[in-house]
């Protein structure tokens, strides 16, 4: 794996991770909420020798830049030139695009400034499909972010509390010791003014998903209690070709909690859109 940075539009630097033969089939990763690309690294293992893998770190999170401006997160172009830099950094033709949970907002900004013309594919899991007031109520689970107000705070004590609940809320199996210490780990370096900015837009994503005219496949685990599995369900059919796959009795964290099933049905679809037509 190598690692990179990339600056865009606006002169945010946004760092990113890299696997895989350049010359394979491009998948692009883009993690949610207070993440980072760490969230990818064993699926990255899984899929190295098959795709040419790229993991972002979203701007305020990780290795990436964090702009106090609130602007920097609620300008939806942002979002999507975010994405564009790193494709045209990397020189990716037709990637397919992952979005784990907030990772939904970003591609839903790129398909709205970009279009789906230069990607193959669309694959997103847990996905969100709105913020702010444009959010509506069977949307959110009962282990949202956006019931802890805790989450928010410039109190880092209590603001690491809350950050370790939203954790052990992502999965239904629990975590090694190891795994649930590096996920709250990495969602601390997200700080208090960036998640408060990452919900402060109102922005329905439906609409850019319902004028997406590649391919898409949604997996939402049954038991997500972040975001509701008729989001996901509702997202499927939003996509002129889209699929809905639910992952039965799996939370808000598909890949982590059956990473080889995962492995296997990104495999099968990225495979599916990218080879040529007979």
């Amino acid at each position: 794996m190598s690692a990179g940075f990339v600056t865009s539009r606006d002169g945010t630097r946004l760092a990113y991770l890299t696997a895989g033969d350049p010359a394979l089939p491009p998948i692009v990763l883009i993690h949610g909420w207070a993440q980072y690309h760490g969230c990818w690294i064993d699926l990255m293992d899984l899929l190295a020798d098959r795709h040419h893998l790229v993991a972002i770190d979203l701007r305020g999170h990780g290795a990436s830049d964090k702009p106090e401006d609130e602007a920097a997160y609620t300008d939806t172009a942002l979002w999507g030139d975010d994405v564009h830099a790193v494709i045209e950094d990397l020189g990716l033709i037709r990637p397919v695009l992952v979005g784990w949970s907030y990772g939904s907002r970003v591609i839903a900004a790129y398909l709205a400034t970009h279009g789906n013309d230069d990607i193959a594919g669309v694959v997103l899991t847990g996905g969100i499909l709105a913020i702010g007031s444009a959010r509506e109520d069977w949307m959110v689970g009962t282990t949202s972010p956006g019931l802890d107000r805790d989450l928010y705070t410039e109190d880092t004590t209590r603001r690491l509390a809350a950050t370790a609940r939203f954790v052990e809320a992502c999965t239904t199996k629990p975590l090694s010791r190891q795994d649930f210490a590096a996920y709250v780990g990495a969602n601390m370096l997200c700080p208090a003014h960036v998640r408060r900015a990452l919900f402060a837009a109102n922005v329905d994503l439906k609409p850019a998903y319902g004028a997406m005219t590649c391919p898409g496949l949604v997996i939402h685990g049954t038991a997500d209690t972040v975001v509701t599995p008729r989001t996901g369900e509702i997202a499927a059919d939003l996509m002129q070709r889209g699929r809905y796959l639910p992952y039965d009795g799996i939370g808000h964290a598909p890949f982590v909690e059956d990473p080889d099933r995962f492995e296997s049905d990104l495999h099968a679809f990225a495979t599916s859109v990218t080879e040529p037509a007979a």
